[in-house]
């Protein structure tokens, strides 16, 4: 009983690092008993592995929002890329004159601003007195350039609480650059 116990465990914990694709590829071959069933063993590795497929998942569909954009502009980017590439908790979408065009929930988890309110925006209106007119002066250059970038800033929340935000920003192209699209997280 120990040893099957040690396995299980073991199980467990391969099962809960892998890509759902290999997961998938993996699963036919996993035989479950019905009468023999364990309690669970650990909350936390099922926990931990919920959250990573979860997350996983809303990545996925936030890109697969992001392409109905690109087929609509004709975007040459390879998004795919630009996913795997940045972390994130909030992502938007601008036209050139720096209009939001579309945010993500994660925008609005980490603002407190809802998606209705900031469509029709620019972001400025999450700046505040704390936020660095140089940074302000370096994205606005850096845009103009219309290359990739990254930029620390202060933001405000809804509640006016700020945050240190990194924001890494890819133009969005077909022939010339028709949007932006923010990639952003919070920093401590």
């Amino acid at each position: 009983m120990k040893n099957n116990l040690n396995n299980m465990i073991c199980l467990d914990l391969y099962l809960s690092k892998l890509k759902e694709q290999e997961y998938q590829k993996i699963k036919p071959q996993i035989k479950t008993s019905t009468t023999n069933q364990m309690p669970l063993l650990s909350w936390d590795i099922y926990m931990e592995a919920y959250h990573k497929r979860m997350k996983e998942a809303k990545r996925k569909t936030e890109l697969k929002k992001v392409r109905t954009f690109a087929n609509r502009f004709n975007w040459k980017n390879d998004l795919d890329a630009a996913f795997a590439e940045h972390e994130y908790e909030a992502l938007i979408i601008t036209d050139l004159d720096q209009t939001i065009r579309w945010v993500n929930e994660g925008f609005t988890t980490m603002t407190g601003y809802s998606k209705k309110f900031a469509l029709n925006k620019t972001p400025k209106f999450l700046q505040g007195k704390k936020t660095s007119i140089a940074s302000k002066k370096n994205i606005k250059e850096k845009i103009t350039q219309g290359r990739p970038f990254k930029e620390t800033i202060i933001n405000y929340k809804k509640d006016k609480t700020p945050y240190t935000c990194e924001v890494k920003i890819i133009p969005l192209y077909n022939e010339k650059t028709t949007h932006f699209i923010a990639f952003e997280k919070q920093i401590v």
